[in-house]
């Protein structure tokens, strides 16, 4: 194994750990469920289950390419020859740290309000600001930044096909969750809006 694959790893556990400990804590402190996944209507609850099941198989394969197991999904005579290069790859470990930096500093400035879905039932405050003064989506940011990382990192088909389906689908949830946080919260999100862009310069 070499430092990339145990920087993956690395990375991995503190996701994880930071999303298991931050729901455990809701739930405790709170009493609130934050993964409300699958309370979706319709089509959508198969979307977003389908979202998360995609999600948890990303991560299983980061560990397992990281590890080089056998039950890679994707191995390494099916990397990109000409992205697998050292530039590349600290380039990769550059986009996975700053998404990774960008997630805690987002779980940090969440607060209550964090959540794994559309919560309609108890949806938490509307929150504006740490780093939500400079994107409305730090976390979508993050998991973009941190899937491109990932390709950089391994230059496999398996991660630039996920890479690119992920950035879509974040693209279309945000666009649900913008439909429900102005309902919601009416003016206070629209003005948020219209001085925060959605991602970083849009």
């Amino acid at each position: 194994m070499t430092f990339f694959d145990y920087f993956q790893l690395g990375t991995v556990a503190i996701i994880v750990g930071v999303i298991a400990t931050k729901a455990i804590y809701l739930r405790i402190v709170s009493g609130i469920n934050p993964i409300v996944i699958g309370r979706g209507q319709g089509a959508w609850r198969i979307v977003e289950m389908a979202a998360l099941g995609s999600l948890i198989l990303w991560i299983t394969e980061v560990v397992l390419h990281a590890l080089h197991s056998r039950y890679d999904i994707d191995p390494q005579p099916l990397a990109f020859t000409l992205l697998n290069t050292g530039v590349a790859k600290i380039a990769g470990l550059v986009l996975v740290g700053a998404g990774l930096i960008v997630f805690i500093f987002a779980f940090l400035a969440f607060g209550n309000s964090w959540r794994i879905g559309i919560d309609r039932q108890t949806p938490g405050g509307l929150v504006t600001g740490g780093i939500f003064g400079v994107t409305r989506n730090p976390i979508y940011v993050a998991f973009n930044l941190l899937s491109i990382g990932v390709f950089l990192l391994n230059s496999t088909t398996f991660f630039l096909i996920f890479g690119l389906l992920a950035a879509v689908a974040i693209h279309f949830q945000i666009r649900r969750e913008e439909e429900f946080l102005s309902r919601q919260y009416g003016e206070s999100f629209e003005a948020y809006r219209r001085r925060t862009p959605r991602y970083l310069i849009w």
